[in-house]
């Protein structure tokens, strides 16, 4: 029968004694977003409030709240904070925000995670407020935690999402056709983006959308976008890798520009690589556009994580989701340990 922890017997609240717990990694990632108006995107990405360093602060703000987190939630264990880190990213109307904690002990570091949404997007608020004083902060919620006794927990809510905001299919529609597994089912994939003008909110990424709704329709939770200026990108490689997803899609960086570094970051995380997949990316791209054969883009595995890198550009996200979308399960399934047919 499930029971509240920080409830006693005679329904009183208490601190749960974690001494007989054994120290383990602990990693959480939560996530939330700000809805505001177009224009306080607009001022943001641009930096342009009458506040200046509106993310930056908010940043901090973040970090500040997750150390602070046992202070503010009265039966919250003190933890030695290994790593945190506040990410945000942008709709028209929306800024996300993201964190991540980490920790090694007997308790999981889930409340930070979520206290560093909160008061980021609390600050957010702070700052916008004189423009947009109805904007609203929504959805704070875990995404992922690793370590301790349950291991590896993954949010279940790509389906249920589909469902609620989906359209219905028609009536029509074979029981086979409904019944296909999805190839995200069950699993975790984090987007991240290498964009200098987007990371310096120059430039609108449409990439990164595009990559999280697919990745959202084959059944994943996901992280991200993501984004990272070009010389942050190996950075931005280990934040997505921390909470060890099944997949991680780069876009962008993969030219032969001298600040295009994504192969780079990329082959210094991978364990293997998978040169097919990678060259049949380049060989979709190139049928339609020569130029996609200057792509550098590689793809690998970086222990049980499969990591793909693709263009920056609309044209050759789409090439190499159409070279994924029929190989992802297998591939998927391999590195997992099974799936392997000869």
């Amino acid at each position: 029968m499930s029971e509240l922890s920080h409830v006693d017997g005679e329904g009183r609240a208490r601190m749960v004694d974690v001494s007989a717990k054994a120290d383990t990694a602990r990693i959480a990632v939560a996530a939330g977003e700000l809805h505001t108006t177009a224009e306080v995107v607009r001022l943001v990405r641009a930096d342009d409030m009458p506040k200046a360093d509106v993310l930056s602060t908010a940043r901090i703000a973040g970090i500040n709240g997750a150390k602070k987190t046992s202070e503010l939630i009265p039966l919250c264990h003190q933890l030695a904070l290994s790593s945190v880190n506040v990410s945000f990213g942008f709709t028209d109307t929306t800024i996300t925000i993201e964190a991540s904690a980490k920790t090694k002990g007997p308790t999981g570091v889930e409340m930070e995670a979520l206290t560093a949404v909160a008061v980021a997007g609390l600050t957010l608020h702070d700052m916008v407020k004189a423009v947009d004083p109805a904007a609203t902060l929504n959805g704070v919620r875990l995404i992922t935690k690793e370590g301790g006794k349950h291991g590896h927990w993954v949010r279940p809510e790509a389906g249920a999402d589909q469902k609620r905001t989906g359209h219905h299919h028609e009536k029509h529609e074979t029981a086979a056709a409904a019944k296909a597994p999805l190839a995200g089912a069950g699993r975790t994939a984090a987007v991240v983006v290498a964009s200098t003008g987007v990371a310096a909110g120059t430039r609108t990424d449409t990439t990164g959308p595009t990559l999280a709704k697919w990745l959202a329709e084959q059944g994943f939770s996901v992280r991200g976008p993501l984004v990272f200026a070009d010389s942050d990108i190996a950075f931005g490689l280990s934040e997505a890798l921390s909470s060890e997803p099944d997949l991680v899609i780069t876009t962008g960086g993969t030219g032969a520009s001298p600040t295009d570094a994504t192969p780079e970051a990329t082959l210094a995380v991978i364990d293997r690589e998978l040169p097919g997949v990678a060259d049949a990316i380049r060989q979709a791209g190139t049928a339609k556009f020569p130029l996609a054969a200057l792509s550098r883009g590689v793809a690998g595995l970086a222990g049980r994580t499969v990591v793909v890198n693709l263009p920056g550009s609309p044209g050759g996200v789409k090439d190499g989701l159409a070279v994924l979308t029929p190989i992802l399960e297998h591939l998927l399934a391999q590195v997992a340990g099974g799936g392997n047919h000869e």
